[in-house]
């Protein structure tokens, strides 16, 4: 099956917590980001003595100057025409499709393509518009950040390797390759011990992102979370300058999609403001539509205020559908255990505040 989030967000509130902020030259340059992002027409804010000024760019040109561009590129001056033909498409979203090719250093990495303020409307959605997509790429660079953190680090992000934006008809190899795209159904997984490190490692960067950044995620179905397989025998974290290792069962996890995401860098907050997409609170058929509204109900529809229980509430969900596959090998009484501590995890998970208890407290992660 395939998940997706059901309907664009509303366009972006961005907030700011400047009080006693004498800001750096690199958060300085987030903070001037993040502001543009209001909607056009509020003028100039002085906020504790520090003079901004909403109209000095366009969210096109802020989404510009974070990807180290001063105009759209054509496809070609970003994608070696090699690359695209290695191109195969891998999964796709809302608002976007995701192919997979080789770098120049012969690494699968991930294209994300998402079209941004077109007139014609993707999987019958509206484009997102330049200040939606900053607030993607913004909370993406952080996320990835975290690979290097001395404090809090975690590599259960997926990494941002580079980025562009890039004017122009979709190359004929990406067509091709959109083309012949056939997603996989029915198949079985691994045995249930994959099911506890996937929730293990999910866990893990959802807590060092907690600690570092103050982050929700707030969208984190199962097609937001990437696994693949892996000859490491272990994993390892660093989290309030401890580090702790896990095993991975054959499997690494990373998590994707921030469109719908809340964190703070220094004394900036960052999130969407779904608070009148009635839509997204809509939903039937699947354990997904009722986490909208869940989280809702828990932050009073105020999308700005932290609330990690948030992540509590995915991780629910997340053992649900992991409790709801067909494994391979399932028989025998260490996969019988194994099911059964899944189930323990569904029936107590919701007890715990924010994933960074559940990683510390919960007896499946000791």
């Amino acid at each position: 099956m395939n998940f997706s989030t059901p309907v664009k967000a509303s366009r972006l509130n961005l907030s700011s917590l400047l009080a006693d902020f004498t800001p750096n030259t690199k958060t300085w340059s987030r903070i001037k980001a993040a502001l543009s992002v209001h909607r056009k027409g509020l003028g100039n804010d002085v906020h504790s003595g520090v003079w901004i000024s909403n109209a000095d760019l366009s969210d096109a040109e802020k989404v510009y100057a974070e990807c180290g561009q001063q105009r759209p590129l054509p496809w070609e001056e970003c994608i070696l025409p090699q690359r695209m033909k290695q191109c195969l498409k891998i999964g796709e979203g809302t608002f976007g499709e995701v192919f997979s090719t080789n770098n120049e250093s012969g690494d699968t990495v991930a294209l994300k393509i998402i079209p941004v303020e077109g007139s014609e409307k993707v999987n019958g959605e509206d484009q997102k518009t330049f200040g939606e997509i900053l607030h993607e790429i913004i909370i993406s660079k952080e996320l990835s950040s975290l690979k290097e953190k001395q404090h809090n680090q975690t590599h259960g992000f997926i990494g941002l390797k580079d980025l562009h934006c890039v004017q122009g008809c979709y190359p004929a190899d990406f067509l091709k390759a959109w083309d012949t795209f056939d997603q996989q159904k029915g198949s079985e997984n691994d045995r249930p011990a994959v099911a506890k490190s996937i929730l293990h490692q999910v866990t893990a960067a959802l807590a060092v992102a907690e600690q570092e950044l103050h982050f929700e995620h707030r969208d984190l179905h199962w097609g937001n979370v990437l696994v693949k397989t892996t000859k490491q025998k272990t994993g390892s974290f660093l989290i309030n300058g401890t580090t702790h290792s896990l095993e991975t069962r054959g499997v690494l996890v990373r998590i994707i999609d921030y469109s719908l995401s809340r964190l703070e860098i220094d004394d900036l907050m960052v999130s969407c403001d779904i608070s009148n997409d009635e839509e997204l609170f809509m939903g039937q058929g699947d354990y997904q539509f009722e986490i909208y509204r869940l989280m809702r109900q828990e932050n009073g529809n105020n999308w700005a205020a932290y609330h990690p229980h948030t992540n509590i509430l995915w991780l629910h969900y997340l053992c649900s559908k992991l409790l709801s596959m067909k494994y391979r090998g399932s028989g025998g009484r260490t996969a019988k255990d194994m099911r059964e501590e899944l189930t323990g995890f569904y029936d107590n998970v919701l007890q715990y505040s924010s994933a960074t208890e559940v990683l510390q407290s919960c007896p499946m992660f000791q």
